[in-house]
């Protein structure tokens, strides 16, 4: 009698490959794993049935590294083959996810007393942008951050940065103290002659109402300069 039994489908080759990526992340966390297999354990949530592992080499092979990934936008992820909306609202989530547990942490109504963490959630939120960004840090009495503001995209001097508006913004928060932070996407962290001039203009305005300037920091992904570390305020 002839066997009518079917052959069961071979299973694909990567089976069991996603347990094992798991198991080694909750046993080890990130360091663990390489950068591509990161992304490849994060998309494995997006994308239920398929090997993810050349997506993500070529994910880093495209943007240049793992962060740049993450700093990418939605419509370029998409733009990029095999990578949908799911997959792209993902990662930029898990990038989200990552600046506001920094602002939270670094933001929160303490007064700040670790420089480290304020410069690690202003690297994260500024430091991969392709564009220049200034924002300002507003802080009480007691030194705490109460609110920040976008003050401006694009080019960062002082024709774009009215000290008038930033003063404007500090009298709505009723601040007493500022932060200056900006972004250089070119990665070099030092300050330019619009950078020092716009400096000077601000902290000569914020004393007309008694405002102090504690810093100004220029950060991008390589790392971060103090003007107040410097002695240039």
């Amino acid at each position: 009698m002839v066997d009518q039994e079917k052959e069961k489908p071979a299973k694909p080759h990567y089976h069991g490959h996603r347990q094992r990526l798991r198991t080694r992340f909750l046993k080890g966390g990130a360091p663990a794993l390489h950068d591509y297999e990161l992304l490849e354990l994060l998309l494995t949530f997006a994308i239920p049935v398929a090997d993810v592992k050349p997506l993500g080499k070529g994910l880093i092979a495209h943007f240049g590294s793992f962060t740049q990934v993450l700093d990418a936008s939605p419509q370029d992820l998409m733009d990029f083959p095999g990578l949908k909306e799911y997959s792209a609202t993902l990662i930029t989530l898990v990038k989200a996810c990552a600046e506001y547990y920094l602002q939270e942490e670094a933001l929160k109504r303490n007064p700040i007393n670790s420089l480290d963490a304020l410069v690690a959630y202003c690297r994260t939120a500024l430091g991969g942008l392709r564009d220049e960004q200034f924002r300002v840090l507003f802080l009480n009495s007691q030194n705490e951050i109460i609110a920040e503001e976008i003050v401006q995209e694009g080019t960062v001097d002082q024709t774009v940065v009215y000290p008038r508006k930033v003063l404007e913004l500090a009298l709505k928060h009723k601040a007493t103290a500022l932060i200056l932070v900006h972004n250089h996407p070119s990665g070099s962290l030092k300050p330019s002659a619009a950078d020092r001039e716009l400096t000077r203009a601000l902290v000569k305005a914020a004393k007309t109402i008694h405002l102090t300037v504690h810093d100004h920091l220029i950060v991008s992904r390589q790392g971060y300069f103090s003007m107040a570390e410097h002695n240039m305020l």
